[in-house]
């Protein structure tokens, strides 16, 4: 029989981290493990704290199919006993990982994706704008990730861009905005070379985006958690953004992946903050990915070990004794 074991942990952060009506000081995850002829896969989730997940309420959907798992189910079973969200998403990275360990093969070779190392941005958390404008010029990534509110939006960008001329800059909104906002700073961000702006409207208030020509490509993230979503995405956003938190593992994630790519948008990888752990598995849509935010790790005062190693932006693939 296979054994299973969840645990909740706590990873503080290095410095509360702010974002449009949020602030976070650590990690609450749910860990599992699984565990069969000697083999380990573990997985790490975070949940989707704007759909009020907790890692006590992960847990308690955890422990609800701790039976069928120790009997020994898959990957396509737990789809089916388990809506997405951070503990299917806990649960399905450890089967990939158990199914990798057990097979003697990588992920690389389950998914047929070829890994390489990926570039991922660094985020600026919302604070003032000298603050800001220190944090991105200390940054050695070449790609910054800048999360907004309502309040000096373009002086922060402003700022920020003064800090870093030479790099490529990302708005996250978080469903901050108006459309009337969006459709002021969107041309002035553009001036400002900025690449893209993430969510800049409410999850369920983005229907006047249907007939909006913006001057930059607008990315889904809380308004698109699974493929489920998708249709009405596409009709609002040119790119998507896929956390495995949302889509309940990386088994609805590559899906969601390769509908959105048969829809001609652009994907985005994000995370919900986390170990390396919980950044890994992210790796592997990543690959497939415009741009990739899995800087999660960084953000927290120690990490899991082994530990995926980031230089200069560039983040390595995970040893195999991390995952996958």
């Amino acid at each position: 029989m296979r054994k299973v074991t969840f645990a909740i942990e706590q990873w503080p952060t290095k410095s509360p981290f702010s974002i449009t009506g949020y602030t976070f000081t650590e990690a609450r995850v749910l860990y599992v493990t699984l565990t069969e002829n000697n083999c380990t896969g573990q997985g790490e989730a975070t949940g989707v704290y704007y759909l009020d997940e907790s890692a006590d309420s992960m847990l308690v959907q955890a422990n609800s199919i701790k039976k069928e798992l120790e009997r020994g189910i898959g990957r396509e079973a737990l789809q089916t006993l388990l809506p997405a969200g951070g503990a299917r998403n806990a649960i399905d990275c450890a089967l990939w990982d158990l199914e990798a360990k057990l097979s003697g093969q990588s992920i690389w070779e389950l998914t047929d994706i070829e890994p390489h190392d990926i570039t991922t941005v660094n985020t600026v958390g919302i604070d003032t704008l000298e603050k800001m404008a220190a944090i991105a010029a200390a940054f050695d990534t070449p790609v910054i990730k800048v999360k907004l509110d309502n309040r000096l939006c373009l002086e922060r960008i402003q700022a920020i861009r003064a800090a870093r001329p030479d790099a490529e800059i990302v708005v996250d909104v978080n469903q901050g905005w108006t459309f009337e906002q969006l459709k002021t700073f969107a041309p002035q961000f553009k001036a400002l070379g900025i690449a893209m702006i993430e969510q800049p409207l409410p999850r369920g208030g983005d229907q006047p985006l249907e007939n909006y020509r913006s001057p930059l490509p607008l990315c889904a993230d809380e308004s698109c958690l699974d493929s489920s979503e998708l249709a009405q995405a596409a009709q609002r956003y040119q790119m998507i953004n896929i956390k495995l938190d949302k889509t309940g593992g990386l088994t609805e994630a590559l899906a969601l992946a390769h509908q959105a790519q048969s829809k001609g948008l652009q994907l985005m990888v994000g995370n919900m903050i986390g170990t390396s752990l919980a950044m890994a598995p992210g790796l592997v849509i990543a690959q497939l990915c415009r741009f990739v935010d899995l800087d999660g790790a960084l953000l927290l005062q120690d990490d899991r070990r082994p530990a995926m190693n980031y230089t200069g932006g560039r983040v390595s693939t995970p040893s195999p004794e991390l995952w996958g």
